[in-house]
């Protein structure tokens, strides 16, 4: 992947600060926003975005024009491999016909930065406090990432809920669902149903998962969402995966 060089600098600089932590507690959480607002946009500083729309608009249009200007004058050989990088890149290199707006590099920012940095930092929260309580898991952690990174969204989905519109009258059931209906699918009650995962469903036993999602959900594959399904997807699904891996296996080395 491009970018994992990118994530491996990232994190290596995230370690090197908590060196200097050594005997205090750190606050994980919060490391990994950083950890994963440097990630979007590789820029510490501007990356602290006010989630507000419009300042949210603005500090990316600013982050857009300061890269285009350092390759413009010289100061940068092209647009970098990071995902704003690689969009600038489809929006420059590419033919007319088939060049990205602005508009759309803008609004896949704050798509990828909102969504994906929420995601990745939570999950790795969560990871490590599972990790701390069940010490025996951090050997194994080290061969089973999969597992373990399934049974935590298990325990943990976010988001906890998905909004979907009914787009024409549909069946489910028992239950005769009208067109225009919306429907609101919370990910936690399903992850912690005993009917589909067992006795056991609020432990922490990534084993589960060591048949994939259709063995563990005694196939019933939909009934595990942590990143939504169907079309609608999260778009970054994968990168928060992969960025989740490369930080635990530096963390745990």
């Amino acid at each position: 992947m491009g970018m994992s060089p990118a994530m491996i600098t990232s994190v290596e600089n995230m370690l090197e600060k908590w060196e200097s932590y050594e005997g205090k507690e750190i606050e994980v959480h919060e490391e990994f926003r950083l950890f994963t607002s440097d990630r979007i946009l590789q820029n510490r500083n501007q990356s602290e975005l006010d989630m507000l729309d419009s300042q949210l608009r603005n500090n990316i249009i600013e982050v857009i024009k300061e890269r285009e200007r350092k390759v413009i004058t010289g100061k940068e050989d092209n647009f970098r491999s990071d995902f704003l990088g690689l969009l600038l890149k489809a929006h420059h290199n590419a033919a007319d016909n088939e060049r990205t707006s602005i508009k759309t590099v803008v609004d896949e920012c704050k798509t990828f930065y909102s969504a994906g940095q929420e995601t990745t930092n939570s999950l790795l929260a969560w990871v490590v406090l599972v990790l701390a309580i069940h010490k025996d898991w951090q050997e194994e952690l080290r061969n089973e990432m999969g597992m373990v990174l399934n049974e935590t969204l298990k325990l943990y989905p976010l988001p906890i809920s998905l909004e979907r519109k009914v787009e024409r009258e549909v069946r489910v059931g028992k239950y005769i669902l009208p067109a225009n209906l919306n429907l609101f699918l919370s990910a936690l009650p399903v992850h912690h149903d005993l009917e589909i995962w067992g006795e056991d469903v609020h432990e922490f036993k990534p084993e589960r998962f060591s048949q994939g999602v259709v063995g563990a959900t005694k196939n019933n594959p939909a009934a595990f969402f942590p990143f939504g399904m169907g079309p609608r997807n999260c778009v970054g699904s994968n990168f928060a995966i992969i960025e989740s891996k490369i930080a635990l296996c530096m963390i745990l080395q």
